[in-house]
């Protein structure tokens, strides 16, 4: 089976989700078209085809750029390069791949682009608020949808889609367990992804000012600017697992990863919603807090909180994720494409 995936650019959380379902397809060919796959290139296995796509963004060779509103699509400016070539590298892929499932994760522009090529495209469909007509578009004109979550936690859509919708279950790559930390030791873990974060240097000094009887160990791409005692920075870690499982308690942003890694190790969590395209963070880290599995902060508000309460309350219950994490999620998204790809092209 000829299956593909278009992994967007903005942080690495679309790149781990399409890493981990490609690992679970078995005799499929494999191919990623995405803009920033270089600097992931030893994450990504060898058998997996890569197609590097340039920017859609304006650059010095552009002086003619237009960013000119229009109906039906989110982003399709003028005189763009880049965006030419990517389109022309994309139609070139399809045409080369008789019997193809492409895989959007995610852009509106790709899906549609696809469709109009006459290939059958299953778009990942992701929390925030996407009732405008590009999206809706989208979703109509696609064989299906991908939500790399329960249903719990799918908010509140129109009946259509959530039937047009397979929710996998939670996909994290950690395994469900429980929570063995010791939340006598108060060792916090700070998460700071790729895609923008209001997590940086002042806020946890402010953090640690704040909180002095706790110990915060800190993840991710920042520089330890001060020696502060109960600050421990990590650096990006490859696999984060001991020191999340050490940890009582993680604060990070609501992006899809971090949310499921949190689920998937049943922790206590507090969830920094940044802003968005389409109040994606918001909407998670709203359904999550009504769910009673963490506590939703918006990243506006992260100076006004009274952090030492905040964690001492914590700790005083426990969240339930049980059952939002699925230890096979990956393979169920699996199967789910190579059953749609049967449906579409073995049916004669």
């Amino acid at each position: 089976m000829e299956i593909a995936f278009y992994v967007h650019h903005h942080g690495s959380g679309h790149l781990m989700r399409c890493l981990a379902i490609a690992s679970a397809l078995k005799n499929c060919h494999v191919t990623f078209l995405g803009s920033a796959l270089g600097q992931y290139r030893s994450l990504i296995p060898n058998d997996i085809n890569l197609i590097f796509l340039p920017m859609d963004t304006p650059g010095d060779q552009d002086p003619d750029f237009l960013d000119k509103s229009l109906e039906g699509l989110h982003y399709a400016p003028l005189n763009i390069n880049g965006q030419l070539q990517r389109v022309n590298m994309i139609t070139s892929f399809l045409t080369s791949r008789p019997k193809l499932l492409f895989i959007v994760d995610v852009s509106v522009e790709i899906a549609m682009l696809s469709r109009l090529c006459g290939v059958p495209t299953i778009v990942v469909k992701q929390h925030g608020l996407r009732g405008d007509l590009p999206h809706q578009i989208c979703y109509r004109n696609a064989v299906g949808l991908l939500a790399p979550f329960d249903e719990q936690m799918s908010g509140q859509v129109p009946k259509w889609i959530n039937k047009k919708t397979f929710y996998t279950g939670g996909l994290s790559r950690f395994a469900p367990s429980e929570d063995l930390s010791d939340a006598s030791k108060k060792h916090v873990a700070v998460l700071i992804g790729s895609g923008g974060t209001s997590i940086n240097s002042e806020f946890l000094d402010y953090l640690s000012n704040k909180c002095p009887q706790w110990t915060f160990h800190v993840m991710g791409n920042i520089q330890n600017t001060q020696n502060i005692k109960n600050l421990h920075f990590h650096g990006k870690l490859e696999d984060p697992r001991d020191i999340l499982a050490d940890c009582c308690i993680v604060i990070g942003n609501a992006g899809h990863n971090t949310v499921m890694e949190c689920a998937s190790l049943n922790k206590r969590f507090i969830a920094i919603a940044e802003e968005r395209p389409f109040k994606e963070q918001e909407e998670k880290a709203r359904i999550i807090d009504e769910l009673a599995l963490a506590v939703h902060i918006p990243a506006y508000k992260i100076f006004d909180v009274d952090w030492k309460e905040m964690l001492e309350n914590l700790l005083t219950s426990r969240p339930n994720w049980n059952g939002l994490i699925k230890s096979n999620a990956a393979e169920r998204a699996a199967n789910y494409l190579t059953d749609t790809h049967r449906d579409l092209f073995q049916r004669h």
